[in-house]
């Protein structure tokens, strides 16, 4: 191997990214130009991406229109040569705003007219949950977004979140796809999920809805959420229910899974095998703690070293999915630290390390946001507990805190990309040097 640890784990992030971006993957998922009119609908931080890429493989004389929404910032430039037919609005990530509301409105009454002989072809990645935002009857989008940030910081994993979005939402868990009825409705999507699981994706606005809302009721209550009088009664009565399994509005729905959590990684083990590293891939669908699931990576990766697991030095050890950061009582309602899930991975990483010489990491989302900052995630050396010793940096205060972007940036260490225009969620790259 000749790169250093440092760039080995960039390079294999970067290649995980680039097996999950839209160009990429496209073409071979487009279905033939429909007899009648064929519509784009789409949300995520993936969506601008998709959308280019159907221009850009779609037949030049082929009828093609719609509407997608993504995050502020995750438009790519456009290619030369690719006429501009879909339309892209920006909106707000992880909070909802104005602009998502109305986008959210403006693709539900594209819906209206639709024909049997029609298309509809909708482009769903993470983020969508946010971006796609059309509260239920009663419930404000003042609520909706006061009910985003405390499930954001209660704790709550994706499917309970996704599960109450559902069931407070005109638009998504299925509703989407019945107003697209009867047309046919094809999904591409691209997952940030753990397990793949398409309901889940952006809360599924073209899947049937397994869930309930006694559950998301209970999800409230777990977390002592509170929603409008109104909005509870509807919840109560089962007024809100979203589209079931077997739901005839949906007969002619499909979905393809372009890109997964799995791809990427298998992508960036291929590579670390062909640079002459044994290359192990844990799991593409960790949850947990942030920094607890880092510490047991850290466990993991010192007894590699030691031999004293089935890995072999010098190895890379792979993992994604999606953790979670729960405030401490401390922190809630307070100014808090910077950071998102895997700088938290980091930090709880590197103090479990304590700076074992023969350990490298990188952990980093693949859409290039760590959180809400401007970086993707972090870095995690042999030397990072004394470099940061020298400048009078104390983790356990920074840990404290939930600050991994002042922590890392204090010491260089932030992983920063940009948005890369894809989200294949959480990506984690452990490097054992040698084992004693």
């Amino acid at each position: 191997m000749t790169r250093s640890p440092r760039e080995l784990l960039r390079h294999l992030f970067d290649i995980a990214v680039a097996r999950a971006l839209p160009l990429h993957i496209s073409a071979g998922h487009l279905p033939a130009p429909p007899t009648g009119r064929t519509l784009v609908l789409g949300a995520g931080k993936a969506a601008a991406a998709m959308a280019q890429a159907v221009e850009t493989y779609w037949p030049p004389r082929a009828p093609l229109s719609g509407l997608v929404v993504t995050r502020y910032g995750h438009t790519p430039a456009r290619p030369d040569g690719i006429a501009q037919r879909i339309e892209v609005v920006e909106a707000a990530h992880p909070v909802p705003d104005a602009a998502g509301l109305d986008a959210a409105r403006r693709i539900l009454s594209l819906t209206n007219g639709l024909t049997e002989d029609d298309l509809v072809l909708c482009l769903i990645s993470g983020g969508g949950s946010a971006l796609l935002t059309l509260p239920c009857d009663g419930l404000s989008l003042a609520d909706k977004q006061r009910i985003n940030r405390q499930l954001l910081e209660c704790g709550a994993h994706i499917g309970e979140m996704n599960t109450v979005r559902k069931h407070l939402s005109g638009i998504k868990g299925g509703r989407l796809a019945a107003a697209c009825a009867p047309a046919r409705v094809l999904t591409l999507t691209i997952s940030d999920v753990p397990g793949d699981d398409v309901s889940v994706i952006a809360s599924g606005p073209t899947v049937a809805d397994a869930t309930s809302c006694a559950q998301a009721l209970a999800v409230l209550r777990r977390y002592r959420i509170d929603v409008p009088p109104a909005v509870l009664a509807q919840l109560e009565t089962g007024a809100l229910e979203t589209p079931k399994p077997g739901d005839p509005r949906l007969a002619r729905c499909e979905t393809r899974l372009m890109a997964t959590p799995q791809h990427s990684l298998a992508a960036a083990a291929d590579a670390a095998r062909a640079m002459g590293l044994h290359a192990y891939i844990l799991s593409d669908e960790i949850e947990g703690e942030s920094r607890e699931v880092g510490r047991v990576h850290a466990a993991l990766a010192r007894s590699t070293v030691l031999g004293r697991s089935s890995f072999k030095a010098p190895c890379v050890i792979l993992s994604g999915g999606e953790t979670t950061v729960t405030l401490s009582a401390r922190v809630q309602g307070r100014p808090k630290g910077r950071g998102g899930r895997a700088g938290e991975f980091c930090m709880g990483l590197a103090q479990a390390l304590n700076g074992h010489p023969d350990v490298w990491a990188l952990a980093a989302d693949t859409d290039g946001i760590d959180g809400v900052e401007d970086n993707a995630g972090a870095l995690v050396t042999p030397d990072t507990l004394t470099r940061a010793q020298a400048r009078g940096l104390q983790l356990a205060d920074y840990l404290d805190r939930h600050d991994a972007y002042g922590f890392f940036g204090s010491l260089e260490d932030l992983v920063i990309t940009g948005p890369t225009f894809t989200n294949v969620n959480d990506f984690r790259a452990i490097f054992v040097g040698r084992s004693r």
